[in-house]
């Protein structure tokens, strides 16, 4: 018996399974950082991050999407997941992406020098940070250890 027209193509198919540790994935401007940071708060909170390490990690997150808003084209996007022992951020621009002077500077930015804080600020509250950057956009993904048992 023929098999119906597109049978063939439906069978070789591959499901993928839905990521159920997603917690947010949402585009963002201005006007949406706050709602978002609190979302991510609550988010960070059940997966397992709580005292100060939630506070920190809340901080670092909201130094990436205003760095986002101000340095990456006025908009970006948030993902924000959990993995076994830990809770992952990542927020994406389409800027002109981050210079490699910059990028490698690691010391305190100056007390007496505006702007520069971000990234020295999101590297040092979180557990890890890695930033993918260039002339498209940059996309940072920072991460915090969850308490025992939140994954």
């Amino acid at each position: 018996m023929p098999q119906p027209v597109g049978a063939e193509s439906l069978a070789r198919r591959t499901v993928v399974s839905i990521d159920t540790s997603l917690l947010i994935a949402e585009a963002f401007e201005q006007a949406q950082v706050t709602e978002l940071r609190h979302a991510v708060t609550s988010c960070a909170h059940a997966a397992g991050l709580d005292g100060q390490r939630l506070d920190d990690f809340v901080l670092a997150v909201n130094e990436l999407l205003s760095n986002a808003v101000r340095h990456g084209g006025g908009q970006g996007w948030l993902r924000l997941w959990r993995e076994p022992g830990r809770v992952v951020c990542e927020v994406a621009d389409h800027g002109r992406g981050i210079s490699a002077g910059r990028l490698g500077q690691r010391g305190r930015p100056a007390a007496d020098v505006p702007g520069g804080w971000g990234l020295w600020l999101a590297r040092e509250l979180s557990d890890t940070m890695e930033v993918d950057t260039g002339p498209a956009g940059t996309t940072v993904r920072i991460s915090a250890a969850a308490g025992p048992g939140s994954a």
